[in-house]
């Protein structure tokens, strides 16, 4: 069974920065992609970033490109979300996913694991 536990999310000022991170308790992590989706009330949950197992390919929802980054520490099995020059839009609860092959999509439906949420706000 994977584990993914989110951690880092709080609240910024627009214009700040948050690093979000997620742990995996899981054998083998470089074999699986990992993504960022992050949810709103009342909204499905939305792709953000996504980066292959060994780090070599990202994509990222057209919004947050060139502001947000995706990274991956296989040795120690932690994900991370680097954002910068945060807007008011990217307050969310941000969830971490895996899925076990090694690219990233953009569906969450092809996502096998998920954390419970890291809450990011942003006050204008």
């Amino acid at each position: 069974q994977v584990q993914l536990v989110e951690s880092g999310g709080a609240l910024v000022q627009a214009g700040g920065s948050l690093r979000l991170s997620c742990a995996a308790s899981v054998r083998n992590f470089d074999d699986y992609a990992m993504g960022w989706f992050r949810q709103t009330p009342g909204k499905g949950r939305e792709f953000v970033a996504g980066i292959n197992w060994d780090g070599d390919k990202t994509n990222y929802e057209d919004s947050v490109k060139g502001r947000f980054t995706i990274s991956r520490d296989n040795a120690n099995n932690m994900v991370y979300l680097q954002m910068n020059a945060l807007e008011a839009d990217d307050a969310a609860t941000y969830f971490c996913a895996g899925r076990r092959q090694w690219t990233y999509v953009t569906n969450e439906a092809l996502y096998d694991f998920w954390g419970q949420g890291t809450q990011v706000a942003v006050s204008s």
